[in-house]
């Protein structure tokens, strides 16, 4: 049987590293990808470093109810491509990716699929599953995206040890497949003049009356209504609320990271958002989206050195985000 190689692509681990590269955070939302180019880049730099064709690239990613979009379908069409779907939790965390991931470096292993593999992933989680694919004879070596310093970007140090190799891709690569989007933001509609009307009687119930997310946009910083819509915290990304923690008091250079990966995070979100992603966010108040909050935690976790957050710096990452957005 002829031997090859395979790429095992973590499609998160992957992006949120190009879009911090590029943006200085997490966020997807904040880059343009051309994925013919970037997995092209990946297969090419698999084989150099090989000297084995590639057999097969494997794309995880996660999916509404597991339903590939159609970006997805279209990454899924790309030769040699097979697509890997999980699907979002009910409080939009993924679900199934790890695990998909796993479960298919260890049977590929056991069953001889390819001699090496190359897995693009940052995650302590697959860990394990990389060790069981060793055992059956077959070489695991990471494939790391690089930060701007040169460093491996987000990738675990359980992960490391545990693989044959740790290497890098190449920056060029990844830099001319990923683009800063650079949205400009959309005029305002011009609107006549308003005919003026006679008074009407007032209501007598109008303190029921619906605000719509620009209305409490414009209520101005500080007064009641305003403070009413700024007092929850958040447990998960569907804004569930949280217990704020009694004595809780986080020490400055926590307070300064926090605040900058927030900036940087609502900085790549207002030059990258178009004016129906703007009215979103308003809309969804006081909950997060769930792409903006995993940026959020993903960068709070990197600018910390931290795999795991604890809720005390959720709740404050969260509270941060709205306060700012605020500013």
């Amino acid at each position: 049987m002829r031997t090859t190689c395979s790429l095992y692509i973590d499609a998160g681990y992957l992006l949120a590293s190009a879009a911090t590269r590029v943006t200085g955070t997490s966020l997807r939302g904040g880059i343009y990808v051309d994925y013919s180019t970037l997995i092209s880049s990946l297969v090419d730099a698999a084989e150099a470093r090989s000297g084995l064709p590639v057999l097969r690239v494997h794309w995880y990613d996660s999916a509404k109810n597991g339903v590939p979009d159609a970006q997805q379908e279209r990454i899924g069409e790309l030769p040699k491509v097979k697509l890997r779907l999980g699907r979002f939790g009910v409080n939009g965390e993924q679900k199934g990716v790890d695990l998909r991931i796993g479960l298919d470096l260890v049977a590929h292993a056991r069953n001889r699929a390819a001699d090496v593999f190359f897995l693009v992933s940052g995650d302590d989680d697959l860990t394990e599953a990389v060790e069981e694919a060793q055992v059956h004879g077959v070489q695991v070596v990471l494939l790391a995206v690089p930060s701007a310093s040169g460093k491996p970007h987000g990738v675990s140090r359980h992960l490391i040890r545990a693989a044959d190799e740790l290497d890098y891709i190449d920056g060029a690569a990844v830099d001319a497949a990923v683009m800063k989007v650079d949205r400009q933001p959309a005029p305002e509609p011009i609107t006549p003049e308003p005919t003026p009307t006679p008074a009407r009687p007032a209501v007598a119930h109008a303190k029921s009356a619906v605000r719509t997310p620009l209305d409490l946009a414009a209520i101005p910083q500080g007064s009641t209504a305003q403070r009413q819509t700024n007092v929850l915290a958040y447990s998960v990304s569907t804004g569930s609320p949280a217990q704020v923690l009694p004595g809780y008091d986080e020490d400055d250079e926590q307070d300064h990271l926090i605040d900058e990966v927030v900036a940087r995070v609502l900085a790549s979100f207002r030059e990258s958002a178009s004016y129906d992603d703007k009215l979103e966010l308003q809309r969804a108040r006081p909950s997060i989206p769930r792409d903006i909050d995993r940026a959020l935690l993903l960068d709070a976790s990197d600018a910390m050195d931290r795999y795991d957050l604890d809720e005390r710096i959720r709740h404050q990452l969260r509270t941060r985000f709205w306060e700012k957005y605020d500013d």
